[in-house]
């Protein structure tokens, strides 16, 4: 990166540069794990020492299990990164949820996994960007679309692709029965602006429309929303966060790229797959993971097993678990074995 002639391929100098700062912040997290261990150890030496003489102060018990708590969450983080290895893990993503089937009560549980994902976002450091959102007509949302930036954002949130259900009491019910709604949640990687993906214009349909979400007075007065149709593929991608219409086409055309581009990524490793004998899971449209607030409470992952009885926890977006969980098991081999 010191080399006088470093900058003279703008492309490969922006790689090597994201992949420094990579590498960089993965020695720094291990420098401070390294820092932590050694202050663990020192104040289990002296606590050890203390108790010879039954003499252990009651704040030095109290900072060591501080230290081991942030000791062992650290070590979760690294396992977590070590995990992350497909092409488009360590990068952004972008997530859309689509309520199905129900009218107000899948677009409220739309609303819901939303809120839970931004929650998520916000305890993770994440930035949030909101490219559409269409509200319901007397509740929740009809689609939401929106990019997360961070470390691994992609293969953090790739893991909820699929279709999530919720059981509860209505709150729309006057007879208060209970009700079954579902939701999609799809995640696609967004690649670098300098990412070549041939799209043929013959092949797109372009359509303007009014915004109907929040956005002040300019955008709801115009038509400054974008809609673009990849009529082969039957591809979908729409924006409406820029007051500019031709802002929103950009955007949105980096949108269609990166879902093209996980299209041709996925058609490749299902290839992969077939010659070398192998079953993949296709998760895109499988039930993945039950919420039931009545008539008890539980959250359960059927790809894992895993389960959770605060379902107000994971609504408020301690989904890190479930995470972790899938990844793991995917990684060692083990997902898809059990039953349940």
């Amino acid at each position: 990166m010191h080399a006088p002639d470093f900058w003279d391929d703008q492309s490969r100098a922006q790689e090597l540069s994201t992949r420094y700062s990579r590498f960089r912040s993965r020695l720094e997290a291990y420098g401070e794990l390294a820092s932590q261990f050694d202050d663990l150890t020192a104040l289990l030496e002296i606590a050890d020492e203390e108790s010879e003489d039954e003499m252990i102060p009651e704040e030095l018990g109290e900072e060591a299990e501080r230290l081991a708590a942030e000791f062992g969450a650290a070590i979760e983080r690294l396992e977590e990164e070590s995990l992350f290895t497909g092409e488009f893990d360590a990068g952004d993503a972008i997530v859309s949820i689509h309520p199905g089937a129900g009218g107000t009560e899948s677009q409220d549980w739309a609303e819901m996994l939303l809120r839970m994902y931004l929650r998520w976002a916000q305890r993770r450091g994440f930035t949030v960007e909101m490219n559409e959102a269409t509200e319901g007509e007397e509740a929740g949302i009809k689609s939401v679309t929106f990019t997360v930036h961070g470390p691994n954002a992609y293969g953090l949130l790739s893991t909820e692709r699929g279709v999530h259900r919720l059981v509860r009491i209505s709150p729309f019910d006057a007879a208060s029965r209970r009700h079954t709604s579902f939701a999609s949640v799809d995640v696609t990687p967004l690649i670098a602006d300098d990412v070549q993906v041939d799209i043929d214009e013959k092949d797109l349909r372009i359509e303007t429309y009014r915004s109907s979400g929040a956005g002040g007075q300019h955008v709801n007065k115009t038509d400054s929303a974008v809609r673009i149709t990849h009529l082969p593929t039957k591809t979908v991608v729409q924006c409406q966060n820029e007051r500019s219409q031709i802002q929103n086409r950009e955007t949105a055309m980096r949108m269609l790229r990166s879902k093209l581009l996980l299209l041709e990524h996925e058609k490749r490793q299902q290839e992969l797959a077939r010659e070398k004998g192998e079953q993949k899971e296709i998760a895109w449209g499988n039930q993945i993971r039950s919420y039931v607030l009545a008539p008890y409470t539980l959250v359960k992952d059927h790809r894992t097993n895993l389960e959770k009885g605060n379902v107000e926890a994971v609504l408020d977006g301690a989904i890190d678990d479930f995470i972790r969980e899938y990844v793991w098991q995917r990684s060692t081999g083990r997902l898809g074995r059990r039953t349940g």
